[in-house]
């Protein structure tokens, strides 16, 4: 568990660094960011324009009743003036200084009614009785009397065209800019979408490809589940960065400022009244930042704890059912889903505190409004437009914080999760190709070893000074107990690993001035546990080789006993293969190996354990499949049933990574030494079967 907790540790929320070389990978596509970010800032523009238009229809043209409206006998130079009855009007805010107006009127609504009323008088802040008794309408004012006309229906509309007109127009460019904000929304995303997909799918495929290239030491020291994680849940949580952090953050950010400004223009100290509750948030905040990193950590750690558990059981099933451990299993599993489902409790604990606390300052900063603004209102210092225009400005302005707390917590996993995948790209491979490689014309076949010293680990020796040569075309076996490095010399001719001292030569050069791709090309190599991809036989024979002909294929399975077996299958050499080959035999499997050595037609073939675990049967048409193969080439075979390798043309014996004796057969039986007690322990075993 300490290393599982160290490999989910979170680094810093933000590390220049990291961002630097994550914005490097975006750098190609700045265009399209950069046109997200200008859309983003249109639509931004929209959203923050939606409220001031209701604005203005309610204070232009909704709530006009006790606004002083002036006169004109001739038509003001204004666009904004209107005709009703022969007279020119014009209201007090589209009003000039130069203006030459005759007098005011006002309108008025009481009890239903609609009148309008003449004089010197305003009716603003003042209290007023209308004095109608059906043949004529009066307005008091302070104790004077001011004449007033009540308006029909007809008349109201008429005198209000210029409002009814202007609502309808304004209404119309409302649902314009709304649809026009809908089609760049859509522009937006999908733009952002395609670019943050096209960004990481260059990462991943960058890991994968330096994955590839790197040598078996390091997938020793690093586990399959691990580097799958880098390649799917760390990459697609860049997707999440580049998405939702790099290109919205303007918007955000865009939005807030966009709010402050507009709210300070509408009103200042309206506006420094409703941001009294931004202290409270901004400390809230930070205080969810802190133990929301703490609960997402934990979460992380639980979640990844619980992977390793399933990937690990899934894998030993076998043995779980075979030593009936189902129960003890069970118990462990539930232990670390029960710790899972308590951290992520934790995690939704401190969401469900901060997600309403923001609500309530939400509240708290519109009741502010309400208190404060609602009475300027009454005692119209302040139109009733720019109230309804701060209580929606205090609803958005909550939106982009909430947006703020959730890309910290993205942007805290991009980090972790770059650090992670530039850990690994940063990993240079032990194994490279010379810098000026030799290319031989034609590989013969013929190693040697030179005092080769090798170890796994430090100088842990696994091979030591060992010394040998193989001539073209002969037959090689390498004998010796477990973990006397037989496999270590495969994978060394393969240059799988490098050596730490002494050389190996393959037709008198250097295997490390060798171009890698072309000595691979050269040496087959069939292991004991043939590992199968999902797919087809055919695909699995041909591994990617689209140049081999359907013809050519069943030549080869025909060559080494396959295609017997392979025409007795339903759909025969479409037949789909399990994950790891696992509705195959061992020895099916194995014949398919070797049918995929012939079809790359290697200089060098070397089989490791080719016969193990067989039975009779089979063995005897691998045996027959193994003398095709090893005809004309250089072979390699590892073995611990000496009886499949007494016609070889040597036998290197190797006992605790030391090269103890070599010869044929029979040379090694008359030493009676470490072979001849093999030998003569296999034997007693054979008998006594």
């Amino acid at each position: 568990m300490s290393n599982l907790h160290q490999e989910e540790t979170l680094g810093k929320a933000y590390d220049s660094k990291l961002m630097g070389r994550l914005l490097q990978y975006a750098k190609p596509y700045w265009k399209w960011l950069t046109l997200c970010i200008f859309l983003l800032i249109i639509i931004s523009v929209i959203d923050l324009a939606q409220p001031y238009i209701i604005k203005i229809a309610i204070d232009d043209y909704i709530n006009v009743y006790e606004e002083p409206i002036y006169y004109y006998q001739e038509a003001p130079s204004s666009n904004k003036a209107f005709s009703f009855e022969g007279r020119y009007y014009l209201k007090e805010k589209h009003l000039s200084d130069d203006s030459n107006y005759e007098g005011f009127i006002q309108l008025i609504q009481d009890e239903g009614n609609v009148y309008l009323v003449g004089g010197n008088q305003l009716l603003k802040n003042e209290d007023y009785e209308v004095i109608d008794d059906g043949q004529r309408a009066n307005v008091k004012i302070n104790n004077q009397i001011y004449s007033a006309r009540l308006l029909t229906k007809e008349e109201v509309k008429n005198f209000r065209q210029n409002d009814i007109t202007s609502l309808r127009n304004l209404s119309l460019v409302f649902f314009l800019i709304i649809s026009f904000g809908l089609v760049l929304n859509f522009i937006q995303v999908y733009i952002l979408n395609y670019a943050g997909n096209t960004i990481v799918y260059q990462i991943r495929h960058q890991l994968f490809s330096h994955l590839q290239g790197m040598s078996l030491s390091f997938f020793d020291n690093n586990p399959v589940g691990r580097l799958v994680t880098r390649v799917t849940n760390d990459t697609e949580t860049l997707y999440e960065m580049y998405t939702s952090v790099v290109v919205n953050l303007f918007k955000d950010v865009f939005l807030l400022l966009g709010i402050i400004v507009i709210m300070l223009r509408l009103n200042v100290k309206l506006a420094l009244i409703s941001l009294l509750v931004l202290p409270l948030i901004l400390i809230s905040a930070a205080i969810f930042r802190r133990y929301i990193r703490e609960a997402y950590r934990e979460v992380r750690v639980k979640l990844a704890s619980i992977n390793s558990f399933l990937n690990e059981n899934f894998t030993g099933m076998k043995t779980i059912h075979t030593f009936k451990r189902e129960k003890q299993q069970f118990e462990k599993f539930d232990q670390s889903n029960n710790e899972l489902l308590k951290a992520n409790q934790r995690e939704i604990l401190v969401f469900a505190i901060f997600r309403p606390f923001m609500e309530v300052l939400r509240s708290l900063g519109i009741s502010l409004i309400i208190w404060y603004g609602g009475g300027q209102v009454l005692q119209q210092t302040i139109e009733f437009g720019v109230l309804f225009a701060f209580i929606n400005y205090i609803k958005q302005f909550f939106q982009p914080i909430n947006n703020l707390t959730e890309k910290y917590n993205i942007l805290q996993s991009a980090m972790a999760s770059s650090e992670r995948i530039f850990a690994l790209l940063d990993k240079e491979t032990s194994i490279v190709d010379p810098e000026e490689p030799i290319v031989p014309k034609e590989f013969k076949g013929e190693i040697e070893f030179k005092n080769v010293w090798f170890a796994y680990n430090d100088e842990d020796w696994v091979l030591k000074d060992i010394s040998f040569k193989i001539n073209p075309g002969e037959s090689i076996a390498f004998v010796g107990a477990t973990g006397a490095g037989k496999s270590s010399i495969i994978n060394l001719i393969g240059r799988f690993y490098d050596i730490q001292r002494g050389e190996i030569l393959i037709d008198g050069v250097n295997i490390k001035d060798l171009p890698m791709k072309e000595l691979r090309n050269s040496i087959g190599i069939v292991l004991q546990d043939v590992f199968m991809f999902s797919g087809t036989i055919k695909e699995n024979i041909l591994l990617n080789n689209r140049h081999v002909s359907d013809e050519k294929i069943r030549e080869i399975t025909e060559y080494v006993n396959l295609h017997s077996f392979i025409e007795k299958l339903p759909n025969q050499y479409d037949e789909v293969v399990m994950e790891r080959g696992a509705n195959f035999s061992t020895g099916q499997r194995q014949l398919l190996a070797f049918a995929r050595a012939l079809l790359f037609d290697p200089n060098v073939l070397i089989l490791d354990e080719a016969t193990s675990n067989i039975d009779t049967e089979t063995e005897t048409l691998i045996q027959d499949a193994i003398v095709k193969l090893i005809k004309g080439r250089t072979s390699i075979a590892i073995a611990h049933r000496l009886s499949t390798i007494q016609n070889c043309d040597k036998i290197i014996v190797l006992h605790r990574g030391e090269l103890r004796e070599m010869g044929n057969h029979q040379e090694l039986l008359k030493m009676e030494g470490i072979y001849y007690k093999l030998y003569q322990l296999q034997y007693k075993e054979s008998l006594s079967n």
